[in-house]
């Protein structure tokens, strides 16, 4: 017999197994001496009160149960001419690519960027030259932006059979089990890429193709259907479905589309600072003086505030993480922050970000479908010219940097504290070079952060700039049954850089509702 319960145990209760099983036998009515095995289905800490307790799911056991199966994909062999290109191996690109294959059609992907082992020199000449090799970056590559840059699988998905088929996913390609039971699962920087490379080896296996540095530079199409793309300016490739799957970052794709005159829209997007404290102040602040420790992992926060109308708010916190260099371009900065697997470094850092609206874009002279990019990337090259960077060569990652509690009050900072991005930083007044639309609700809303949060205005804690690819500025429009774009039958705008995504598990969702949709099609 087994029984699945919720309890909520106190951090003492939780540490000793003899009082775990003692409140286990008091929720469940099962006596002590009947439990053979318990098993924890979820976990979650509630730390919003002084008594910080571990929220459980838990299955008990009076019998000794049965070794569970292991998650294995089925594949189905590939039928003769049933086959889709993917552009982009990202999230969206690698579980579109297996779902494809479980339905037996053979998916083609063509990625910009360079296998997930190569683009470790390309990373790391960001930091040592200072320069950026379009291509092949944080954002462009195998694995997409999310394998250099955490691997967090949170999402506010509400169809929990997709989530749990991709945790399954994962964990089947070398994940640690962990990731089925935490509320937050999180893999890593340090693990994930070699469970991408797992995922691309399956799919080879299994008859599909994965082509690097292969960029998709033009798309043909007549009588509003798709003919074919181009790849590196040279290779014509004739399809009848394309998944474009290019990420939030791809500015190049929603170019061509634009100048293609094919359908794309402004999207609504918001942008920030990276704000940057001692693990050690966070975990004091989240856990009511505690630290942590092997029960309590490295504290997080989550937190918004109203300002002027709009809201100002937390994004991609990372609990012992890093702020890394994320720009695409050479003369551009751009911030973002990952964690290793175990979230062990010394400090913490989260995007603090506020909505851009349409007459924010409109004071600089940004209009149209391109004009949320244009802006973001006006915003970006400012953050490196403010940082004294090269303007004449372009080379250089110094990012402007200023203390947290001086940007609030909006005077100099004479220096800067100890911090994790490592290109370098740049005392700079970003409360004065930021766009006012910004700048202004960063201050009011960090004053408020500090209302909510005592410490937060601290003095070692530092703000980076910027904070500007929280998502796609552009959506491409597609139709809500079939998934193909409104007018280009045969393509399939998908994920983050197509606006119906934030995040891994919600661009590999995406991704999987993609290749299911053209594999009805191959069904019909």
């Amino acid at each position: 017999m087994n029984k699945t319960i919720d309890i909520s145990l106190l951090l003492d209760q939780y540490r000793n197994e003899v009082e775990l099983k003692k409140q286990l036998s008091s929720q469940s009515g099962i006596p002590v001496k009947d439990i053979v095995q318990f098993k924890i289905v979820k976990r979650s800490i509630d730390a919003r009160k002084k008594d910080i307790k571990i929220n459980l799911r838990v299955t008990i056991y009076t019998t000794t149960p049965e070794e569970p199966i292991p998650y294995n994909t089925k594949f189905k062999k590939i039928r003769l001419q049933k086959e889709a290109v993917i552009i982009g191996f990202g999230p969206a690109g690698i579980f579109a690519a297996i779902e494809l294959l479980k339905h037996g059609i053979k998916p083609i992907v063509f990625e910009r960027g360079k296998d997930v082992r190569a683009r470790r020199r390309d990373l790391a000449a960001i930091i040592k030259a200072q320069t950026v090799n379009p291509e092949s970056n944080y954002c462009f590559g195998e694995g997409g932006a999310g394998t250099y840059s955490d691997g967090k699988l949170y999402t506010r998905s509400t169809k929990r059979g997709d989530v749990e088929e991709i945790l399954n996913l994962f964990v089947e390609h070398g994940a640690n089990a962990d990731i089925l039971v935490d509320a937050h699962p999180h893999i890593g920087t340090n693990k994930l890429p070699q469970i991408i490379v797992a995922m691309r080896e399956r799919i080879i296996e299994a008859g599909g193709e994965v082509h690097f540095n292969s960029k998709m530079t033009d798309i043909f199409y007549s009588n509003n259907r798709l003919e074919g793309i181009e790849i590196n300016n040279e290779k014509k490739i004739t399809c009848d479905n394309l998944i474009l799957a290019t990420g939030h970052s791809a500015r190049d794709i929603f170019t061509l589309l634009h100048d293609r005159k094919i359908a794309i829209e402004s999207k609504s997007f918001a942008m920030g600072v990276r704000v940057e404290h001692p693990q050690e102040l966070i975990d004091r602040m989240q856990y009511h003086g505690r630290v942590s420790d092997d029960i309590l992992p490295p504290a997080a926060y989550r937190i918004v505030k109203q300002v002027n109308g709009r809201g100002v708010y937390s994004f991609c916190m990372c609990p012992g993480g890093i702020i890394a260099p994320c720009a695409t371009n050479a003369g551009e900065i751009v911030t973002n922050g990952w964690s290793p697997s175990r979230r062990n470094n010394p400090f913490a850092n989260s995007g603090i970000v506020v909505p851009v609206e349409e007459k924010d874009i409109h004071q600089f002279g940004f209009s149209g479908p391109l004009g949320g990019m244009k802006y973001q990337q006006y915003v970006e090259q400012l953050a490196f010219k403010i940082a004294d960077n090269d303007t004449t060569t372009k080379i250089g990652q110094i990012a402007p940097a200023q203390r947290l509690k001086d940007f609030v009050k909006q005077r100099n900072s004479n220096s800067l504290p100890l911090n994790s991005y490592k290109a370098g930083t740049k005392e700079s007044r970003l409360d004065i070079e930021l766009p006012r639309p910004i700048a202004s609700r960063l201050i009011k809303g960090f004053e408020l952060f500090g209302q909510s949060m005592r410490n937060y205005l601290s003095d070692d804690a530092i703000i980076v700039g910027v904070e500007s690819r929280t998502s796609s500025p552009v959506r491409i429009p597609r139709d809500k049954i079939t998934l193909e774009h409104t007018s280009l039958r045969g393509l399939y705008p998908c994920a983050e850089g197509a606006g119906y995504a934030g995040g891994i598990v919600s661009a590999a969702i995406d991704g999987m509702k993609c290749a299911s949709a053209i594999a009805a099609k191959f069904d019909a």
